[in-house]
């Protein structure tokens, strides 16, 4: 570490920051979208419905079960010609705008469990207490039910964007240049791999050592409550 250059990361901030707003611009995206997705599978699992309960069953059960490095591929790779087939003409992507899709349905397997479990949480009286003002079922569940689930189910959601935000990282398969892409071009670029992969390393951990103690006063915070 004695000739650690400090000037080369002071050369290429401008860069690495911008694949660092990509990456969080992926992580924020990914999740709004995999919460919204997520409650609508978890709804759907929870449905006396079966069709609905098969569709989202096996919606979970499939992205759960393969590699999220195989799910960007396939959807950099195949998501065009699909497109393709359907509307006749050939209709660019690109790798960064394919990984907001990938992550949104690769992530929203996850929250749907996550939000599963919050609805299950919320006693069943709540629920009877709802038809008893005579909300109907989707309005028990949006202003009785799900308010409670995600106030219950917040650590456990900022703690899968914690995860989430880490897994931006593989768009390199495909590519894309996120934080952790930006310092890998420069290290091949300028052959400084300690430099650039400690910064890496250290702003990773800074952010999710900071969510993660976020995370904690929320979980206290919940428990006082209940």
């Amino acid at each position: 570490m004695g000739d650690f250059d400090f000037g080369i990361i002071a050369d290429n901030w401008r860069f690495l920051a911008e694949g660092l707003r990509y990456t969080v611009q992926v992580t924020i995206t990914a999740m709004i979208g995999g919460i919204v997705l997520g409650t609508i599978l978890a709804l759907m699992r929870l449905s006396s419905i079966k069709p609905l309960q098969w569709f989202a069953a096996g919606y979970v059960n499939f992205f759960r079960s393969v590699p999220l490095v195989q799910v960007i591929l396939a959807v950099y790779l195949i998501l065009p010609l699909l497109l393709q087939f359907v509307t006749g003409k050939m209709i660019p992507i690109g790798a960064e705008n394919s990984a907001y899709f990938t992550f949104t349905i690769f992530e929203a397997a996850y929250y749907s469990e996550i939000m599963r479990s919050g609805i299950q949480s919320v006693p069943r009286g709540q629920v009877g207490a709802g038809y008893a003002l005579g909300f109907t079922y989707g309005q028990t569940m949006r202003l009785v039910v799900l308010p409670q689930a995600f106030r219950n189910m917040l650590p456990v959601l900022l703690t899968q964007t914690i995860v989430l935000f880490q897994d931006v990282s593989l768009v390199y398969a495909i590519g894309a240049t996120d934080f952790f892409g930006a310092a890998d071009k420069i290290t091949q670029r300028d052959l400084r791999p300690v430099e650039m992969y400690t910064t890496v390393a250290v702003v990773y951990f800074v952010i999710c050592f900071a969510l993660s103690r976020l995370v904690k006063r929320l979980q206290a915070r919940i428990a006082i409550i209940r």
